[in-house]
């Protein structure tokens, strides 16, 4: 406890301890750490900001589509069905049925009978593979961040450490006062590193069950469609054989 007051007065009696008077101090390498620990946490924000509204779209659009949609199916009108898919594009449901229902309707006037469903099914999945992949973007880079920022604010404390030994041979100078300067360099690019990280870990955590959760959304989605395409043909054998 003692020791850490000592350090802490040390830096403080260091004349730079504040952010502008350290950022001046530092090294060109520290210096060009601080940048890239900055454009990290700003690229991770833009990701945050990117997932998060578009995640919120997809929500909103799918309550409303999930309403509209199941009338027109209930009355089977594919093309309204489609239509309302197209008008909600930002829903990720929406994306998945209008693939399956364009997919149907394609197969039935160009493929046997009995390949109509295996073709939607085949049309279903290509969609959810292809929605899924957009959910995701960005993700990656922000796994990255929260994974290697931490070592770039380590990368920058070994700068600082470097520097203060540097500052010591200059000085001809021992003692904890010759190494306060590097060792306020080192803290503040560890901690730098840490606010960068954590806060990406966390979002990255938190939108990658956002997206799990949509894909369950997705296939709920598209074994209901398969079903009304099932009852859809079973009901028109029936009409025919009547």
């Amino acid at each position: 406890m003692v020791a850490n007051l000592s350090l802490a007065g040390l830096l403080l009696q260091a004349g730079g301890f504040d952010l502008v008077g350290m950022w001046h101090s530092m090294g060109i390498p520290a210096k060009i750490v601080v940048v890239i620990l900055g454009i990290m946490s700003v690229w991770s924000i833009a990701i945050m900001i990117d997932r998060a509204l578009m995640f919120s779209a997809a929500k909103k659009q799918s309550r409303l589509f999930v309403q509209q949609v199941a009338a027109a199916l209930k009355d089977n009108k594919l093309d309204e069905a489609i239509s309302i898919a197209e008008k909600n594009k930002k829903s990720h449901i929406a994306k998945v049925v209008a693939t399956g229902l364009a997919e149907f309707q394609a197969a039935a006037v160009q493929v046997h009978e009995d390949e109509v469903l295996e073709a939607a099914k085949r049309g279903l999945e290509r969609s959810v593979a292809i929605v899924h992949a957009e959910l995701k973007r960005g993700l990656g880079g922000l796994a990255t961040i929260g994974a290697t920022a931490p070592f770039v604010g380590l990368f920058g404390t070994v700068l600082g450490i470097i520097h203060a030994f540097q500052g010591i041979q200059a000085e001809k100078a021992t003692g904890l006062s010759a190494v306060a300067g590097g060792i306020a360099e080192a803290l503040v690019t560890t901690a730098l590193g840490l606010f960068v990280a954590v806060p990406a870990v966390w979002t990255y955590n938190y939108f990658n069950g956002r997206v799990e959760q949509f894909d369950v959304e997705m296939d709920n989605s598209s074994m209901e469609l398969i079903n009304y395409f099932i009852t859809r043909r079973a009901s028109a054998n029936s009409a025919k054989k009547g």
